[in-house]
């Protein structure tokens, strides 16, 4: 019987050119498996369940090498563990039959070249994040305000014109935004609002 998994690292990511191949490749669709999970997760929930449904004569289908996992080790550690099940593994895009000396071969040899690949993309990414900060930029999100909105939320709630509500309406963001803008260490003294009295 034909299995398939196809994977997608995060749930705006979309999985339809992964199933339309597996179905290409003779999978029925009540046998396509689908995760949204990092590959570099240990647990994976329909990973697992396929792995429980194949049985000796079996053959597992996925698009590509990574969509099983980014570690040489798992990769590898799976593809003996369903060697010795006798369950085939083939991997549509790349080629890969494991039923065949040669498709055993390469896919020994595509599980070292994914982990090479995943090590440069970090190495990289860690790299140019160095570099950015040696030039005094930061990675993450833009500011939601401005230097100059920043400026006078911090006028507005040092003089008590606005309350923070009323600042953070006023520039179209959350109050935690304009919480996080604020120096309240350094803001000047508040004076005590004065009471009027009557005299009788």
């Amino acid at each position: 019987m034909l299995f398939g998994y196809a994977r997608v690292s995060t749930a705006d990511q979309n999985p339809d050119h992964q199933i339309d191949a597996l179905l290409r490749a003779g999978v029925e669709r009540d046998n396509v498996y689908l995760d949204r999970a990092s590959g570099a997760k240990a647990s994976r929930p329909q990973f697992d369940i396929v792995l429980r449904m194949l049985r000796s004569g079996d053959t597992l289908k996925v698009t590509r090498l990574d969509r099983l996992s980014r570690s040489v080790l798992h990769l590898v550690t799976l593809g003996a563990e369903l060697r010795m099940r006798g369950v085939g593994l083939h991997v549509i895009e790349q080629g890969i039959d494991t039923d065949t000396m040669e498709g055993r071969a390469m896919f020994g040899m595509l599980s070292v070249l994914a982990e090479l690949q995943r090590e440069l993309i970090v190495a990289n990414t860690n790299d140019g994040l160095a570099a950015a900060r040696a030039r005094g930029r930061v990675g993450g999100r833009r500011p939601r305000l401005t230097a100059d909105q920043a400026a006078l939320a911090q006028q507005l709630y040092d003089a008590r014109e606005k309350t923070v509500q009323q600042i953070a309406d006023l520039f179209g963001v959350p109050r935690s935004t304009v919480y996080g803008h604020l120096d309240r260490d350094k803001t000047a003294p508040r004076q005590p609002r004065k009471i009027a009295v009557l005299k009788p």
